[in-house]
């Protein structure tokens, strides 16, 4: 199998798979406390795998309307249009994006001293969806050398004095990422938290 070192470098799923992920993961949120796993960090009861090894979760707030920030996560064909790590973006079926929906990207991952570059492919379902409240998506992430079996990716979305307060959790599993847990989950959570950066930088721009 190919060397975890590979997992520096991954966008995450959920899929979740933005950023330039050089950065390390606070203790934390690597590590997330119970109130991370309550019925507030679901979307109609349910959440990320509570079983899973690999796991962070943040929160920002973001100055600008709620249906601008929703809009912009929600509309995934024209993620591309502002998260540059985002290759190509498509819907698999018609309408609304809504539970069951399904939407195939991709994402570089470089090379590494163990593999060679590679374009990750990500086909993503929605589980849950609550129109302006919460999202949560779930698909493995696939390329040459790397693979993450299942990520499962969770947004909710809470108004608040002056903007918007969105919350992200995601999980991961597989083999080759459980291997290396701290690297997989330093991986995992700077990519979230290049979305989350990406996310805010937009809406706020658009308000202005």
């Amino acid at each position: 199998m190919p060397g975890t070192r590979t997992l520096t470098y991954a966008l995450p799923l959920a899929l979740a798979v933005v950023g330039t992920l050089a950065a390390t993961t606070p203790a934390a949120q690597a590590a997330p406390t119970a109130a991370h796993h309550s019925r507030a960090s679901q979307c109609r009861g349910q959440g990320v795998d509570a079983s899973a090894r690999i796991r962070y979760h943040s929160d920002v707030v973001i100055k600008a309307p709620l249906s601008t920030v929703w809009k912009l996560q929600t509309d995934v064909e024209r993620w591309p249009s502002w998260q540059s790590p985002v290759l190509t973006a498509e819907r698999l079926d018609p309408g609304r994006l809504g539970k069951g929906s399904r939407f195939r990207w991709t994402t570089p991952a470089p090379a590494t001293p163990n593999t060679p570059a590679t374009t990750l492919e990500i086909t993503s379902t929605v589980r849950q969806l609550q129109r302006g409240a919460c999202v949560l998506w779930s698909g493995p992430a696939i390329g040459q050398g790397l693979r993450i079996d299942e990520g499962v990716h969770l947004w909710t979305f809470t108004e608040v004095k002056g903007g918007v307060r969105v919350h992200t959790e995601e999980t991961w599993t597989g083999a080759q990422v459980e291997a290396d847990v701290p690297t997989a989950t330093a991986a995992l959570g700077a990519g979230l938290e290049a979305w989350l950066h990406d996310l805010k930088t937009t809406a706020e721009h658009r308000r202005r």
